[in-house]
């Protein structure tokens, strides 16, 4: 009887582990993937939606065109998780494993921030983006603020990237020399792994008289004011608010009892929890890495090596390394990029790629070869 592999969550941690496990034993595998969404969507394209440079149905992955020997995807709402038995309740019934692996990511906490939802866009889901594709259109004159509600987030370059490609967006328009732009992070850097990096943008806010707001959270907005008040004081006028709202994990996993300050505990190197044969991977996890899809997918690796090692028998292989890149969009059609190492020494360190256009097509290449290789789609 093949051994039972329950993932909960088809994002980059979820494909790679179930695309691993199926590429190395075919059908000698039995791995259950469940979602509640119909399709993946990389996180970058968010942007390109939110700015008009594509459409949701243009980057939208639907989960039915996944096909590979020994995984079956379910498109069901996860309602409960018992990982000391492996057992997993959803809308459509009962689910148990011989291994648990938790890869739900983070899910967004808006009533944190109070006046958000009512005062405020955010560009983090995969709707706010969507909606801000209507939004932005009408906006013509006034301070648009670029602004982090809590960390840790996902993708940690992103709020950078919307700052700079709003300038290009307005620009184009020819409406920003009646806009203003300001950027508000809770870090005293953009990028704190990457001093290079953060120069570099600090350097770019400058060049187009982009505001930059280091070491300041948004609290909250006053919709009516049309005020956002920061963290831990001060606060800005805004006529267009952009937002990255809180993150913590999904309810049904701190229901679970598998969280403590609002994420999955893991050993930092194997990625397993303090239950036996329950992993965790990617946003859900406190691992020490960020929460990127390209950190969620080199952990995924990690499990799935380790559980090719139990199903066969073999000695446990290596550690998770914590290396990972992300582009990073600096506008005028330009790409850079930071590489960045967080486990290997005492502190984490990162070196910058200087923004190109042959990133650009890297970049592209990224998204493309993933695209293949989990969906068998060629973009």
């Amino acid at each position: 009887m093949s051994a039972r592999i329950l993932v909960l969550g088809a994002g980059f941690g979820g494909l790679e582990l179930a695309t691993i496990l199926s590429d190395a034993l075919g059908d000698g595998v039995d791995v259950t993937v469940i979602d509640r969404s119909d399709a993946f969507v990389f996180g970058y394209s968010k942007l390109d939606v939110m700015f008009g440079r594509t459409t949701l149905d243009q980057v939208r992955l639907p989960y039915a065109t996944l096909a590979k020997p020994g995984v079956r995807l379910l498109r069901e709402t996860i309602t409960s998780i018992d990982p000391e038995s492996r057992r997993v309740a959803t809308d459509q019934g009962d689910h148990e494993a011989d291994y648990l692996v938790v890869a739900l990511g983070a899910d967004y906490d808006f009533d944190a921030t109070p006046g958000l939802a009512e005062g405020g866009n955010e560009f983090y889901s995969v709707e706010g983006a969507e909606r801000l594709a209507s939004v932005l259109p009408t906006f013509t004159e006034g301070r648009a603020v670029v602004g982090v509600c809590g960390a840790p987030f996902k993708c940690p370059p992103a709020p950078s990237e919307a700052a700079l490609l709003l300038h290009d967006y307005l620009t184009t328009r020819r409406v920003r020399d009646r806009c203003q732009i300001t950027f508000v992070i809770p870090f005293r850097t953009p990028i704190p792994p990457s001093p290079d990096t953060s120069r570099a943008l600090v350097q770019a806010f400058a060049e187009r008289g982009i505001e930059f707001v280091p070491e300041r959270r948004v609290a909250a907005l006053d919709p009516d004011r049309k005020l956002v008040r920061l963290d831990p004081d001060g606060e800005l006028p805004f006529d267009l608010f952009l937002g990255v709202p809180k993150h913590r994990a999904p309810d049904v996993v701190i229901a679970s009892g598998m969280t403590e300050d609002g994420y999955v505990p893991v050993q930092s190197r194997t990625l397993e929890t303090r239950y036996e044969n329950v992993y965790a991977v990617g946003d859900v996890a406190t691992v020490g890495v960020p929460k990127a899809g390209v950190f969620a997918e080199g952990a995924a690796r990690v499990v799935a090596t380790s559980l090719l090692a139990r199903i066969r028998g073999d000695r446990e292989p290596g550690f998770y390394d914590g290396l990972g890149s992300c582009y990073i969009e600096f506008g005028a059609g330009r790409v850079g990029r930071v590489d960045v190492d967080f486990l290997s020494g005492p502190e984490p360190t990162g070196t910058f790629q200087t923004p190109s256009t042959a990133l650009v097509a890297e970049k592209k290449h990224f998204g493309a070869s993933r695209a293949a290789r989990w969906f068998g789609v060629e973009r």
